[in-house]
């Protein structure tokens, strides 16, 4: 004896091929999302790799440069390389006689995915 509604005579004991093919694409849509957000995360990576590069290469030429006598402090350039790029190191020593002080500014250039990039430090140094 059956009760209507409570007992189905229909095997329902899998999942039909449009329901695998449904969940299949969600599957897809969402694994391609996260590859998008895993190679920009990569991208970044690299790009804070070179900045953090160029910040340390422009610290070093300034304490460097702190460490000169003030009589010889001069501007120049030199070419780094390291990590896989060539950075280049650049400083300019700007006198203030009436202060007794120069500024030291260190620029570090270097290209990244095809575009030039730069940091720029700058420091006060006291007669």
């Amino acid at each position: 004896m059956t009760v209507s509604g409570l007992h189905n005579n229909n095997n329902n004991n899998g999942f039909t091929l449009v329901e695998i093919m449904v969940a299949m694409g969600i599957l897809t849509i969402a694994l391609l999302g996260l590859v998008s957000v895993t190679v920009m995360v990569i991208k970044g990576n690299s790009f804070s790799k070179t900045m953090t590069t160029a910040t340390i290469l422009a610290k070093g030429k300034i304490e460097q440069l702190k460490n000169t006598s003030y009589g010889s402090l001069a501007g120049g350039t030199e070419t780094v390389d390291s990590a896989g790029f060539t950075y280049t190191r650049t400083w300019a020593v700007t006198n203030t006689p009436a202060a007794g002080m120069k500024t030291v500014e260190v620029t570090v250039q270097w290209n990244w995915q095809n575009a030039a990039r730069n940091v720029t430090l700058r420091s006060i140094v006291a007669q």
